[in-house]
C-alpha cells in the first residue's frame, strides 16, 4: 500500500512541478523518494534542481555542505555527486550551525527556481527538539516551498507537521516510510561520511599559504595559528559560492591550506569540523572556543 502512495504521489509532484521540501529522521527514505520524483519529473519533461541540504549524508557534493544538482536526463540521476553550485555550512550536524544551514539551503532553492520547474529539497534528519523544529521552521520561511512531505514511521513527525500547518500556507502531506527502506546502523554511516570526505580530498593536494586577512570570520592578530590546525574550510570563490573543502595545516610557523580546488581560490571560510586529510576522519570542535579558547 505505502509504495502505492509513494508512487502515486511522486507522480502527482512531477504533474504539479514547483517547490517540494522532504522532511524525516533519518533512515525515512527522503532521498529515495527524492530521487522518485525526479524519475517522474524527466518522464514529464520537467527541469529540476536538486537541493542537497543533508550536510550529514551528503549525495550532491562534499559532507558539510549543501548542494545544488541540475537534472535534466534520465543519465544525470545515474550520478548525483557533481554540484552545479555549493554553500559552505562547515558541518555535519546542523547543531549551533543553524543560520549557515538555513541560508545555503534557501541561496540554492533560490538559484534552482531560475533555472528549474520543479525543485526537490532533501533535508537531515534533525526533527526533534529544539534545533530540529528551528531549523526547519526556518527554512520554511526562507525556500517557500509550495508542498512539504514529512515521512514518518509512527508519530514522530507529528510535532512538526503541526507547526507547519500551523504557521505556513504551504501543503503539508504525511508519507508512511516505504516498506524497501532499511535503516543504516551509526558505524556504516560514519564509514560513509570517511569515504565522502576521502573524495573531497582526493589526490592531487596543493598546499597554499594563507594570511590571516583571508578568513571569515576574521582571524584576530594575536590568535595562536597552532589552533587552526586541521581545521576544515570552505574554499570561496570571492562570489558566495563554494569551491570545494580544505583542511588548514600550520607547521614550522606558516598556515597553509591543503585543498584540490585552489584554483580560483578568493577566500576561507571556518568550520566547525577538525579533519585529517590524510586519513579523513573529522572531529566536532566548537568554531568560538577555537578562535577565543571560551564558550559563552
Amino acid at each position: 500500500m505505502s509504495e502505492q502512495l509513494h508512487a502515486q504521489l511522486a507522480a502527482d509532484i512531477a504533474e504539479t512541478g514547483g517547490v517540494v521540501m522532504l522532511v524525516g529522521a533519518p533512515d525515512t527514505g527522503k532521498t529515495t523518494l527524492a530521487h522518485q520524483i525526479m524519475s517522474e519529473g524527466i518522464r514529464s519533461g520537467r527541469s529540476i534542481g536538486y537541493v542537497d541540504a543533508d550536510v550529514g549524508q551528503s549525495t550532491v557534493g562534499p559532507p558539510a555542505c549543501v548542494g545544488l544538482r541540475l537534472v535534466r536526463t534520465a543519465e544525470d540521476l545515474d550520478d548525483l555527486s557533481t554540484a552545479d553550485d555549493l554553500r559552505f555550512v562547515g558541518s555535519t550536524s546542523p547543531e549551533r550551525m543553524v543560520l549557515q544551514q538555513v541560508l545555503a539551503t534557501a541561496t540554492l532553492v533560490d538559484v534552482a527556481r531560475r533555472s528549474a520547474d520543479l525543485v526537490v529539497i532533501d533535508t537531515t534528519g534533525a526533527v526533534s527538539g529544539v534545533v530540529g523544529q528551528t531549523l526547519k521552521y526556518h527554512k520554511m520561511e526562507l525556500c517557500r516551498p509550495e508542498l512539504v512531505v514529512a515521512l514518518q514511521r509512527g508519530a514522530e513527525m507529528e510535532p512538526i507537521v503541526g507547526m507547519l500547518r500551523r504557521f505556513f500556507a504551504a501543503r503539508v502531506e504525511t508519507l508512511p516510510v516505504h516498506p524497501n527502506v532499511v535503516p543504516v546502523s551509526p558505524e556504516a554511516l560514519s564509514e560513509r561520511r570517511q569515504q565522502a570526505f576521502a573524495k573531497a580530498f582526493k589526490a592531487p593536494l596543493e598546499r597554499w599559504r594563507v594570511r590571516p586577512t583571508v578568513f571569515a570570520p576574521t582571524i584576530s592578530a594575536g590568535l595562536d595559528f597552532a589552533r587552526l590546525d586541521g581545521m576544515l574550510v570552505g574554499v570561496q570563490d570571492g562570489e558566495g559560492r563554494c569551491l570545494g573543502l580544505g583542511a588548514l595545516q600550520y607547521e614550522e610557523d606558516v598556515l597553509r591550506v591543503i585543498t584540490n580546488c585552489g584554483e580560483g581560490m578568493q577566500g576561507l571560510r571556518l568550520g566547525s569540523l577538525r579533519v585529517d586529510p590524510l586519513d579523513h576522519r573529522v572531529q566536532r570542535v566548537n568554531l568560538r572556543e577555537v578562535m577565543f579558547g571560551f564558550d559563552h
